[in-house]
């Protein structure tokens, strides 16, 4: 995996994520849904209708402002915790849980994905949303999940991706690697931020080239769903 990060400094790329979240996250939830024409909230009810309906504890990772923490608590009965390495981030998330009244199913805490401070089999299933090309090694923060996962627990990853059809594929490459960073720039004020996202998305090991990276790790039935036309991938995979 090529290593993308946000900033053209000598800091490690998990410190330059940190910066960059703390950065955008005043602006992250109204670009998120404004960018993705609101088929964000889709993909995450997409991921977590892949967790067994038995699940009672969720790890909600790279949590950011708890969105897919939220969607969680609406479509299961589960108790979810969600880390993040930004804490910017996660103010805002707990006040959005705040306001739903969710305080007492989801628990936010700043923690790394790479350096989970939780026992091994604690969870039933894991969501990751759009987080995990942000890792600064891959593998790590992999075994990290399936460690904290229970035995026959589900994993649901959702990561952005290029769709490979003409025309989709022409018009998505305009907007995602011109026009949502001159937008995202402008409004977040951090154009590196925006400029970073279709780079890393182009980094990263999609596809079936990522059920590898899941195989390795020890996960099992690893399997790949494109989304929307191939703009979203789902990665469901069992412990």
């Amino acid at each position: 995996m090529t290593k993308v990060t946000p900033y053209n400094s000598t800091e490690s790329k998990k410190k330059q994520v940190t910066k960059m979240f703390d950065n955008i996250a005043g602006s992250y939830d109204f670009l998120n849904h404004t960018l993705s024409l609101g088929m964000d909230n889709i993909w995450r009810k997409t991921a977590i209708k892949k967790l067994s309906i038995n699940t009672s504890k969720i790890l909600d990772i790279a949590t950011g402002t708890a969105d897919f923490a939220i969607s969680a608590a609406k479509y299961t009965n589960a108790n979810i915790t969600g880390i993040d390495i930004s804490q910017g981030m996660l103010d805002i998330g707990v006040e959005k849980i705040s306001k739903k009244g969710l305080t007492d199913r989801i628990q936010l805490q700043l923690a790394d994905s790479e350096k989970l401070p939780f026992k091994e089999n604690s969870y039933d299933g894991i969501t990751a949303g759009f987080g995990v090309r942000n890792f600064e090694n891959l593998n790590k923060g992999l075994s990290e999940m399936h460690r904290t996962l229970k035995p026959g627990g589900v994993v649901a990853i959702l990561e952005p991706s290029e769709p490979t059809y003409f025309p989709l594929k022409q018009f998505y490459k305009l907007y995602f690697h011109h026009i949502l960073p001159f937008i995202g720039g402008i409004i977040s004020k951090d154009k590196n931020a925006y400029s970073y996202l279709p780079d890393s998305v182009s980094a990263f090991p999609s596809g079936n080239d990522f059920l590898i990276e899941l195989d390795k790790v020890g996960f099992k039935e690893s399997k790949h769903i494109p989304l929307t036309f191939g703009i979203v991938s789902l990665y469901v995979a069992i412990k």
